[in-house]
């Protein structure tokens, strides 16, 4: 037996397991600590940002205890140490059994699995198409790898849950070889967040067999679930498609290049802009912010509303779409920061969806509290939800049953 394997057996079946979940961004490190012998029991939290760019704001909670400070931190590594020392200093001094990604672009990887020099491969070979995403991940993992040596790493793809997606609704009408060679096609992300509305919406309500899952935050995708399998989901080979997000362009004629090209831009220029200054930054001129652009478009600002009424276009152009795969719906679940607190957004999108069956109560939309569980439809209509997505108690459980199977 490996002493990876022997390691992994001595973990799975001890009283405790303790996970550390992780998400990374660019230049951020966010983090939940469960206990899963005490109910899958959050023991600890934190984040921080600004990582390689000085005055990194961090907070660590553990409990009611809360801290919070400012530190300059050049890399995932040392933010990774400050927050364990953190929540050393503050008492949660657990020895962690294993640490769970909630990554990005596994490629060809169509299930959470553990992490090795294979995996980190296939990272780094869709790390051109997952430029903001792939290369922080594989940072954060190796930086774990060296200050948690023999701590087993799971890896839970926004890409999994996506993979029962039949090949005809993925494919684009591009030559066949280039699906077999390059992987391009369309795959889908926001996995661990759409698998939780649709085990939440399992709960909930057990005949929602249909449902379309609306996760509109700063990055934003629809998915049609049936059965609690997905069927279908807005974004294409990267998470910069689909409906537009708070600064990456969303779906986007690629033959718009050779004009932009022709006009003497490099095209380096316009993918940063396409990646980081496009969506509702670019087209309000005002903020990437669903608040601040809904405030100016008050205000008169028409390239405001223009950027609201367009965002609320793009989502409704996928709910369409998702009528059509599921034959209808049982279910339309809004979730994600937009998603849980856009009032007014919520309200745009469920407009003139009448002959659908979608007919929302405005108020009980406007009575949605923050952070809260709410059915907001008129009680003669399909099913409409707001609900708060958790996405990394996902991502614990995905991680707990790689281990486990592992161990068997």
């Amino acid at each position: 037996m490996s002493d990876r394997r022997e390691r992994l057996c001595r973990v799975v079946p001890t009283m405790t397991m303790i996970i550390l979940v992780a998400n990374i961004g660019s230049t951020s490190f966010k983090f939940k600590l469960f206990d899963f012998a005490d109910g899958q029991r959050v023991l600890a939290e934190g984040a921080n940002d600004r990582i390689g760019l000085g005055g990194a704001n961090w907070s660590v909670q553990v409990g009611d205890q809360k801290a919070d400070g400012k530190a300059d931190l050049m890399d995932h590594g040392e933010a990774i140490e400050l927050h364990l020392e953190k929540m050393k200093q503050m008492g949660a001094d657990h020895d962690i059994d294993a640490i769970g990604f909630k990554a990005v672009h596994g490629g060809p990887i169509k299930q959470p699995v553990l992490v090795d020099d294979s995996v980190i491969e296939t990272q780094e070979q869709f790390a051109d198409v997952a430029p903001q995403h792939n290369p922080p991940y594989i940072k954060a993992m190796r930086a774990f790898q060296e200050r948690l040596p023999g701590v087993p790493q799971v890896a839970a793809f926004e890409t999994c849950y996506h993979q029962t997606i039949p090949l005809a609704r993925q494919a684009y009408g591009v030559p066949y070889e280039w699906i077999e060679k390059y992987g391009a096609r369309r795959y889908g992300f926001h996995s661990a967040s759409h698998r939780y509305i649709a085990q939440r919406m399992a709960e909930l309500s057990p005949d929602a067999s249909r449902v379309i899952s609306c996760h509109l935050g700063g990055s934003c995708s629809i998915s049609a679930i049936r059965d609690g399998v997905s069927l279908g989901n807005s974004f294409g080979m990267t998470a910069q498609s689909g409906v537009f997000h708070s600064s990456r362009v969303g779906d986007f004629d690629v033959f718009i290049l050779l004009k932009l090209l022709k006009a003497g831009m490099d095209l380096d220029e316009i993918f940063e802009t396409l990646g980081k200054q496009a969506g509702l930054r670019g087209l309000s001129g005002v903020s990437p912010e669903m608040k601040d652009v809904e405030d100016a478009a008050a205000a008169g600002n028409e390239r405001a509303q223009l950027a609201v009424d367009a965002f609320v276009e793009s989502v409704r152009h996928y709910v369409g779409a998702y009528l059509a795969v599921l034959n209808g719906a049982d279910a339309l679940v809004f979730t994600g920061g937009i998603g849980q607190n856009g009032t007014d957004i919520r309200r745009k999108i469920c407009t003139d969806l009448d002959f659908a069956g979608i007919r929302l109560d405005e108020s009980k939309n406007q009575g949605v509290g923050r952070g809260a569980e709410a059915r907001i439809d008129n009680g003669d209509s399909v099913e409409i939800w707001v609900l708060p997505t958790n996405e990394e108690i996902v991502v614990a459980r995905q991680t707990v049953e790689v281990l486990s199977k592992v161990s068997a």
